[in-house]
């Protein structure tokens, strides 16, 4: 059986490396010991029976889940409600695409409304698009199109959404296995990008009529701001996956430098995985560290901004997707259904721990 070092743990047991939680004997990559999960004490299952989950978003206590089978999960009172998104266009159904990035406007509780990221097929192609939805009834519709016609691919589609402290939403896309469109600024791909929330392009963004904030991305999938800083989490093309402080304007690299390579005018990582594939994707954060979700990483992994250093706290239950930090919990939802996992009869799952 799994072993797991509680929550509770003494200052030895801290100084000797185990933050938070840690497991002995981890199952292999994708798999669950016996297929049955191991909790540590004090963390709680909130929800199971998840369909590839992508986005975590709460308010008033109220989960919202997009799920990228294209609905959105409403958890309340330990209670699930799959609800209908109706859109305009049918979800792709390439590797990786589907209803991904999803976050409720500010005003939701007044308005109903939430912006979306989905992958779509039309005559001419692959692409994705962002949205805003409206709620009624238990079912979503499209309202309004943002931004459209962002090229797609097989894969590295981007997707995450984020509003952020500056009430603007940032939008990552990825380089749709096309590298070269990433250093250019006339592209949205490979790009962070910055828009007001109805959908025009902020006077104050570093490229005058552009909704570029950064570039030189291969795969961005997690945002989070600590304070007024932006961070960023990359999957890297064959590990070297990376954690970056993003700079209006910046060149992340791609794919002229990564991980530890360096070239005048483009930012290295402030973290960044060597030889290990972490594949990381949403962020969050907590008294000055980063928590990235990893999907061939398996884990949640803790990232130490004074310290510079990075462990895996949660492991041992396969693919993890996003994460969100509410109060002192934190919670995460598995992505084991997602066809590159071993899901057990009740994944996927979102998931409630307390941090220290």
């Amino acid at each position: 059986m799994v072993k797991v070092c509680s929550i509770f743990v003494t200052m030895l047991l801290l100084i000797s490396g185990c933050s938070l939680f840690e497991k002995e004997n981890t199952p292999p990559k994708g798999q669950h010991e016996d297929e049955a999960i191991v909790l540590q004490p004090g963390m709680e299952v909130i929800a199971e029976s998840l369909r590839v989950p992508w986005s975590i978003n709460q308010v008033n206590g109220v989960f919202y889940l997009s799920e990228r089978t294209g609905n959105i999960v409403k958890i309340e009172n330990g209670k699930m409600e799959r609800q209908q998104v109706e859109l305009e266009k049918q979800l792709a159904k390439a590797a990786e695409a589907g209803l991904l990035g999803f976050v409720l406007d500010p005003g939701f509780t007044d308005n109903s409304k939430a912006f979306a990221y989905y992958t779509y097929e039309n005559g001419q192609g692959q692409f994705n698009r962002v949205v805003t939805l409206s709620l009624a009834g238990g079912k979503w519709t499209e309202e309004k199109i943002l931004l459209d016609t962002i090229p797609s691919a097989a894969f590295h589609h981007g997707g995450r959404l984020k509003i952020g402290p500056d009430g603007k939403l940032y939008v990552t896309t990825g380089d749709a296995t096309a590298p070269e469109l990433s250093q250019d600024l006339g592209s949205l791909n490979g790009k962070i990008l910055r828009m007001n929330l109805d959908g025009s392009i902020p006077e104050d963004n570093p490229f005058e009529n552009s909704y570029v904030y950064s570039y030189g991305h291969r795969n961005p999938q997690g945002l989070v701001w600590i304070g007024d800083t932006l961070y960023a989490s990359e999957h890297g093309q064959s590990a070297h996956d990376e954690i970056n402080l993003i700079k209006p304007g910046a060149n992340y690299g791609w794919p002229v430098i990564e991980g530890t390579e360096t070239k005048a005018g483009m930012e290295t990582p402030i973290f960044q995985s060597g030889e290990e594939t972490w594949a990381p994707s949403g962020l969050a954060a907590h008294n000055g560290k980063l928590y990235a979700a990893t999907l061939r990483g398996n884990a949640v992994r803790e990232f130490d901004l004074q310290s510079r250093t990075t462990n895996p706290v949660i492991t041992g239950l396969g693919r993890i997707r996003d994460v969100y930090v509410d109060g002192e919990y934190l919670y995460f939802v598995s992505n084991n259904t997602d066809g590159r996992g071993n899901p057990d009869e009740k994944d996927d799952r979102l998931y409630k721990v307390l941090l220290r």
